[in-house]
């Protein structure tokens, strides 16, 4: 039987363990040829001895799957270049980019170090920009040349970037600034047929279940039945995303979490008032009031 991806050639950065893991699992399952990024990194980004995407590259070759390690850090302007390389010499082609890397280092603003805010938005913002725009200028050659183009980036957002997360400032603006880079890269990219499109997922990590107590309890697995917070739960939409029925979906957001998938609704115009001339400040408590009260309440930020 045909899998939904056979053939495509597919980067999932960060893809050693969790969610990145089970995307690369997931896609070599439907057919397509895997390179599994990682760098091996701890929790807070720190440099560790594992080697976990030689794992999954051997779980998927055992399965009678196709797949290569990369160890670039995509943060590093020539080391995501070189992971696009790896899979244009590799499999000769790239069809889709999958960006999931990503760490943690929680702090509340009044005490983030200058380090830890870099840290944070250097590997989650940096690394999907400086991925995004080597393989799209792949893309835009080909299409430049007349070779026809149907690729894909699917980026990864949060809750946290979508509503907010107490102690979490540096990734909430880092994965808010991914929401908006998606729906940039998507008008930009369009005319080369590339879709870009992100998700915002919730599931068991390390990164989840790093913040202990009443979260890791939550997000415990279930002694029998579904369990909604697997990580795999994550990676069917993610594949039907990287997809030839997936052409016409571009420049969206959607939140998955265990069975259920929502259609992300992000900043729009919403109630106004137009003087037609210039307000005076006393002028504008009663006509503030008046649009907060016509405009719908904001969700509430994690762990307000």
């Amino acid at each position: 039987m045909s899998g939904l991806v056979d053939g495509r050639v597919v980067i999932v950065t960060g893809a050693g363990r969790g969610i990145g893991r089970a995307h690369a699992l997931a896609f070599a399952a439907e057919g397509a040829r895997v390179v599994v990024n990682d760098i091996g990194a701890g929790l807070d980004g720190s440099a560790t001895e594992e080697h976990p995407a030689e794992q999954v590259v051997a779980e998927i070759k055992a399965a009678g799957g196709d797949a290569v390690v990369n160890g670039d850090d995509v943060a590093s302007w020539d080391g995501a270049a070189n992971l696009v390389r790896t899979a244009i010499d590799t499999f000769g082609r790239l069809d889709v980019l999958v960006n999931n890397a990503g760490f943690l280092r929680d702090r509340m603003l009044v005490g983030m170090s200058e380090a830890e805010w870099d840290a944070v938005v250097r590997v989650h913002l940096k690394g999907h920009f400086a991925t995004l725009r080597h393989a799209a200028e792949y893309w835009r050659a080909q299409s430049k040349a007349g070779t026809p183009v149907d690729a894909r980036i699917i980026n990864t957002s949060s809750g946290a970037g979508l509503q907010g997360s107490i102690g979490q400032g540096n990734y909430a603006a880092a994965k808010a600034g991914i929401a908006e880079l998606t729906i940039q890269a998507a008008a930009e990219l369009k005319n080369y047929g590339v879709t870009v499109n992100a998700i915002a997922p919730a599931a068991r990590t390390r990164m989840t279940l790093g913040a202990g107590g009443a979260m890791a309890d939550s997000m415990a697995a279930p002694d029998d039945g579904f369990d909604s917070m697997a990580p795999e739960n994550i990676s069917p939409l993610v594949v039907w995303l990287a997809s030839a029925e997936a052409a016409d979906v571009s420049g969206r957001v959607f939140e998955v979490e265990g069975g259920k998938i929502t259609v992300a609704e992000g900043w729009r115009h919403g109630p106004s008032q137009d003087k037609g001339a210039r307000w005076d400040p006393k002028e504008l408590a009663p006509v503030v009031t008046d649009l907060l009260a016509k405009a719908e309440t904001p969700t509430p930020v994690y762990g307000a």
